[in-house]
């Protein structure tokens, strides 16, 4: 057991934020009580009031910092407030703030010609329908496969995330994620490649992939033997990071296809570098998907979302009028086009890659000092770290992990959590992250395990 560490330092800041002059934390969390619904939940026993960003840091009511290590659950891609950014979004909101996709506009065919660069040579993946979130994203590309297939039934995963409208949630495979309401019907899920906790109690490679094999059975036992798609995140979020075997997908979307099925890659939270060694995460597992859906990271903080496909399934929507008020709205399209030119001209993959690797490193040698690490695993700067009572029973630890996660705030780092469970510390923070931060974020993880375990 590991003893009690020097309380770490969050790296110096150059950066002075605006004194705030706003409600206190308290004012606005009993406006919050008295007027917002009961279902926007807060994080933390003492929630937060966060006023200000900058890069990878976030200012309270108070004037305190803290390191994102979150990211706006995954959605600061490039860093808070990043002045390329600020400045593209001041000009364009002094020019136009809204139009609506039955006019022309240059920043959405600009932004839509920039994504399909970064798509596969030879893949057909060019044309692009925005949205405004994740949600809305995997809500289209269902309606779309199903259009375009023919058949209803879609695959999707256990502890996978889609959304959480009526569609998305059928999609979704966790039930702390579901109402108890009408929701899955024409939607199948099967077993995702979660090594740690193999349902079939084997182990990688000597199992011979039976969890991405099952798919097939899946689909000869509960469908017509003909599907409209499958549907996955490349690494599961929501889910607690879990990252299946490289050949996972592969077999996986082999099945799919010989079922006449259409594969689609949520690449809500796995897209633009995040994974340090490719720009999507399918590419990740040597697969090329026929649709693709993004949110989060692709706006670094404005709703924004979009569907990438090949032209010939793209056409399945003039069957009827489709239309969303504010796709396509010119200032979301500037963010997501600079936050797309700031990934490709200032390294930020490759920042993901070497400071990612560097921190999944220095959480692995965490884990030889804490009995309560079970697992660490992901790619990049998408990395999840799952606590158990006993490593022989893998027990979830999920009031350990809720302690750990109070712990490290009141240190000045903000993290998520998540799994079935709640016992899977989600480590995402903005990819301009540095060596100095990292190491705050570890020591603040082992000074808190310490304190708490």
């Amino acid at each position: 057991m590991s003893t009690i560490q020097p309380e770490p330092v969050l790296p110096s800041c150059s950066h002075e934020p605006e004194p705030y002059t706003g409600p206190s934390r308290d004012e606005v969390l009993a406006l919050r009580r008295q007027y917002v619904s009961p279902g926007v939940f807060t994080y933390y026993q003492e929630p937060v009031q966060i006023v200000e960003g900058y890069m990878q840091y976030l200012w309270d009511d108070t004037g305190r910092r803290y390191l994102d290590g979150i990211g706006g659950i995954v959605t600061v891609a490039v860093g808070h407030c990043h002045p390329k950014i600020v400045a593209a979004v001041r000009e364009q909101v002094g020019k136009l703030m809204h139009t609506t996709t039955v006019f022309l506009h240059p920043t959405m065919a600009r932004f839509a010609e920039k994504l399909a660069e970064h798509f596969p040579s030879g893949s057909g993946l060019d044309a692009t329908y925005f949205t405004n979130s994740g949600s809305e994203a995997n809500d289209l590309a269902a309606t779309m496969a199903r259009l375009h297939t023919g058949q209803f039934d879609i695959i999707s995963l256990r502890n996978g995330y889609h959304g959480g409208s009526a569609n998305t949630m059928a999609l979704t495979g966790m039930g702390n994620w579901k109402f108890p309401l009408p929701h899955s019907f024409g939607v199948k899920h099967a077993t995702p490649g979660y090594c740690y906790r193999c349902p079939y109690g084997l182990e990688h490679p000597s199992c011979d992939m039976k969890c991405a094999h099952d798919v097939a059975q899946l689909i000869d036992y509960e469908t017509s033997g003909k599907v409209a798609a499958f549907i996955a995140e490349p690494i599961q979020g929501a889910g607690g990071v879990v990252d299946p075997p490289p050949e996972y997908f592969k077999i996986v979307y082999d099945i799919v296809r010989s079922h006449g099925g259409l594969c689609i890659s949520d690449e809500v939270q796995t897209g633009f570098g995040r994974l340090g060694s490719d720009f999507w995460g399918f590419e990740a597992y040597g697969v090329v998907p026929d649709i693709v859906c993004m949110a989060k990271g692709i706006g670094n903080g404005a709703p924004l979302g979009a569907v990438t496909t090949r032209k010939d399934i793209a056409s399945c929507l003039t069957q009827k009028l489709h239309f969303n008020t504010f796709a396509g709205n010119p200032v979301a399209m500037i963010q997501g086009l600079t936050t797309l030119e700031i990934l490709d001209g200032d390294q930020v993959q490759q920042t993901a890659h070497e400071i990612g690797g560097y921190l999944k490193e220095r959480l692995k040698y965490l884990q030889t000092r804490h009995d309560a690490i079970g697992d660490v695993r992901g790619k990049g700067l998408l990395l999840g770290v799952e606590l158990v009572v006993d490593r022989s029973t893998k027990e979830p630890a999920t009031k350990l992990t809720a302690a750990v996660h109070e712990g490290a705030r009141q240190r000045g780092l903000l993290l998520g959590k998540g799994g079935v469970y709640g016992n899977v510390l989600r480590i995402k923070p903005p990819m301009c992250i540095t060596r100095d931060d990292v190491d705050f974020l570890v020591d603040t993880l082992d000074a808190t395990l310490a304190s708490v375990g």
